[in-house]
């Protein structure tokens, strides 16, 4: 086995980050990712609670930053802001004199999505032990959930 092959990581990524670093093209969007990263860490602990979560930093040109926001009421808090995240950026070395806000309705969308439910169908003693229940229950609206659970779960002409 040859020296090389020992120290080489095993690590989910790992051929891509060497094939980046490798590549002078690669190696400068691994820069420009590293970059960014940073610059997204400074950018959280310059800004309140409400949008540290919800900023994220989409590019650097020359001393403009352009911010993405999931919303019109997450941009117009960051605009309030940028002169003085502009400064505490300054102060913590970096070269960003202006801050555009652009407004990316697809960040709001992804932690939205309800998981999916786990549900199993209910066995013949369970269906059994609901239908005795509905026999003896006053009308109100237990009674009345019971019957809708088994109406959804016995379907009519389904044998009981």
């Amino acid at each position: 086995m040859s020296q090389a092959s020992r120290h080489r990581s095993h690590a989910p990524g790992a051929p891509a980050l060497s094939w980046l670093q490798a590549n002078p093209q690669g190696a400068h969007l691994l820069q420009t990712a590293h970059t960014l990263m940073a610059l997204q860490s400074a950018l959280r602990a310059t800004l309140p609670l409400a949008l540290q979560r919800r900023a994220q930093v989409a590019r650097i040109e020359g001393q403009q930053l352009t911010v993405l926001v999931p919303g019109p009421a997450y941009a117009a808090r960051l605009r309030q802001l940028t002169h003085q995240v502009a400064s505490q950026l300054q102060q913590q070395g970096w070269l960003v004199e202006t801050i555009v806000v652009r407004i990316d309705a697809a960040m709001g969308q992804a932690g939205t999505q309800k998981p999916l439910r786990e549900t199993r169908p209910l066995d013949e003693q369970a269906l059994h032990c609901f239908e005795t229940l509905a026999k003896d229950l006053s009308p109100g609206p237990l009674s009345d959930a019971v019957s809708r659970l088994l109406r959804h779960h016995r379907p009519e002409g389904t044998p009981k």
